[in-house]
């Protein structure tokens, strides 16, 4: 594994995603780089523990269209290690759902911690621009962070499961210099380019004050961004998410609502009943069980 190479290409990205889940994913790339081997159930276990793969589905007439994961454009090594999303397969299935005349209303069921910022506004906004068609729900099972709370809060509607958490607004980028630990292993790459800044934040030296400077800027740009879009999708002012909605932390269920940042707090067979869906099976009627009168008439003695 060239794990230089893959920081570069983490380098170039901006990461609407929380801090915790890139640290995950880059230590297990170290790992990996190192030599280390990982059994595909391990690697399961350990970037997505206990989690099926997601798919879109039909409850009803209600179309439910998972966002789970890291979340990027397409599939790429990020999103495969750890069950995510591509953004651009997800807008296919909701322009899909969105022309089916069958389909009633659509629920987008989110646990995801965002990802990258590819194509996250534009989708943003389709979601936007469809609102008046049918019913749009986000329900947050358990969680909808940055890039996943810019896309879903683009919903007519945002319902976050009593343990659950939205927010997360923000957007970062990530520089690593391994010079030092290709020199204690004896290797010094040399880079040979034409451009001015055509190699500028590599990871074979440390982050130029220039370099700093202008990643800096792009991530300022695309918070701008962030912070107008989510803005127009809830209907407040742009000061409203920039100096509250979080700032940057997730918040719990009851909090967003009364942030604001949600609509209600339920549970996805909650909602899904508000759309005449019932996935919970009926009680048995045990009334006439005879177990069940003998119990009664026992209480009954025992209260005279």
């Amino acid at each position: 594994m060239n794990y230089p190479r893959i920081l570069a290409a983490v380098s170039q990205t901006l990461w609407a995603m929380q801090p915790e889940k890139i640290r995950a994913m880059l230590e297990f790339l170290r790992f990996q780089a190192a030599g280390g081997k990982f059994t595909p159930d391990e690697v399961a276990a350990r970037i997505h523990p206990s989690r099926e793969k997601a798919v879109a589905r039909r409850e009803g007439a209600v179309a439910v269209l998972p966002l789970h994961g890291v979340m990027s454009h397409r599939m790429n090594m990020f999103s495969a290690i750890s069950g995510g999303t591509s953004v651009e397969l997800f807008q296919q299935q909701f322009r899909q759902a969105m022309a089916d005349e069958s389909v009633k209303a659509v629920v987008i069921e989110a646990d995801t911690p965002g990802g990258s910022v590819d194509m996250t506004p534009e989708l943003s906004r389709e979601i936007y621009d469809a609102r008046g068609g049918k019913p749009i729900v986000l329900q947050v099972s358990t969680l909808a962070a940055s890039a996943g709370y810019l896309v879903g809060s683009s919903a007519d509607e945002i319902v976050v499961t009593p343990s659950g958490e939205v927010g997360s607004i923000g957007v970062y980028a990530v520089h690593e210099d391994v010079s030092r630990m290709l020199e204690a292993e004896g290797r010094t790459p040399t880079l040979i380019s034409a451009g001015k800044y055509k190699v500028e934040g590599n990871p074979f030296a440390p982050l130029s004050d220039e370099a700093r400077a202008a990643i800096q800027q792009s991530v300022d740009a695309f918070y701008d961004m962030f912070i107008a879009a989510v803005a127009r999708n809830r209907a407040v002012d742009e000061d409203v998410v920039r100096n509250g909605f979080g700032e940057g932390r997730t918040v719990l269920a009851d909090q967003a609502v009364r942030q604001g940042m949600a609509d209600r707090v339920a549970t996805l067979d909650e909602t899904l009943a508000r759309f005449g869906v019932s996935r919970r099976p009926a009680p048995r009627n045990t009334a006439a069980t005879p177990r069940l009168n003998l119990a009664r008439r026992k209480l009954d003695l025992i209260a005279q």
